[in-house]
């Protein structure tokens, strides 16, 4: 998209005819996200010129994703760079800007965008001081360090934090590596990322955990009975909100569920805890939306309460 990337030099510097269409693009932490937002801007016309990663899993990631991209320590990198992507451990991040400004080594007239999702603009300040313009640009997408991760990058969501006036660039940054921008304010940076994590990293626990109690059960094969539940389930999950429940909860079948909580106590001990909080979180939006009336929904409550707390220290 040539358009596109003849305004990705900045907004407040060079007007976008005379920016040039390509930058320098220095990456640090080429890790499972920043190896693959490297090549995708690489695609896009712009010259990834230097990387840092200290773990042999990111030199030979980068050595796929990046090839002949030197890696080199961060402050080199962001030096010889006119856009820097910061993909970096959330809590590493701030020190890491912050460490950078303290040395001297932002510039003005830079470029740097971190991928977190729970930061915004805030934790950049230290390079915005110096000069540069700051970017928050979250792909809502999870990456697993697999070859296929580059093609899920097309199309994927981006959560885009930016100053009003540098809106159009972080969009067009977002573009040019094939995802889709929208815009979450500064204020809402961490609920926003909660969100992500309820859904994504709680969802991949959740299976695992079903996968390990239908084993325990003696199904061989826990994936070929989840695959179509699950499958089904997200799918009027998305589609229909809390209209989608099905299951014990949904139908206020509290006898089903102390069989369970009997069950899991003596055989998996260890679910019992993420049993009872999920079911309670389930019967709140059951009752919530209507799909459980209050006599129904009191029994189940008292149940997963006591369940939950049985020495009744509420």
């Amino acid at each position: 998209m040539p358009a596109a990337r003849r305004t990705s030099r900045a907004a407040g510097v060079p007007p976008a005819h005379r920016a040039p269409a390509r930058l320098r693009v220095g990456v640090v932490g080429a890790g499972r996200v920043g190896a693959v937002l490297g090549a995708a801007l690489a695609t896009a016309g712009h010259n990834v010129v230097a990387a840092s990663g200290l773990s042999a899993a990111s030199a030979e990631r980068a050595d796929r994703l990046l090839p002949g991209v030197p890696l080199l320590p961060a402050d080199e990198v962001v030096a010889a760079a006119d856009l820097v992507v910061l993909a970096v451990p959330d809590d590493t991040l701030p020190g890491l800007v912050a460490g950078l400004a303290g040395t001297g080594t932002w510039r003005a007239g830079q470029l740097a965008f971190h991928t977190s999702g729970a930061h915004g603009l805030a934790a950049l300040a230290p390079a915005e001081r110096a000069g540069v313009l700051p970017l928050a640009l979250h792909p809502a997408m999870t990456f697993t360090g697999a070859l296929e991760d580059a093609d899920r990058l097309t199309g994927a969501p981006f959560g885009v934090t930016s100053r009003p006036e540098h809106r159009a660039v972080a969009e067009t940054l977002v573009l040019e590596m094939g995802g889709e921008p929208f815009f979450v304010a500064e204020d809402d940076r961490r609920l926003y990322h909660a969100a992500l994590v309820t859904g994504a990293n709680h969802l991949v626990t959740l299976v695992a955990e079903a996968a390990d109690l239908l084993r325990t059960a003696g199904v061989g094969d826990p994936s070929r009975v989840l695959t179509p539940l699950l499958t089904a389930a997200l799918d009027n999950g998305l589609r229909r909100g809390d209209r989608g429940l099905t299951g014990p909860v949904s139908r206020g079948d509290v006898g089903t569920v102390a069989d369970h909580l009997e069950t899991l106590t003596e055989r998996a001990p260890e679910s019992v805890a993420a049993y009872v909080a999920m079911a309670q979180r389930t019967t709140e939006r059951a009752l919530a939306s209507g799909r459980l009336r209050r006599q129904e929904g009191a029994p189940l409550l008292d149940l997963l309460y006591e369940a939950a707390d049985p020495a009744g220290s509420r």
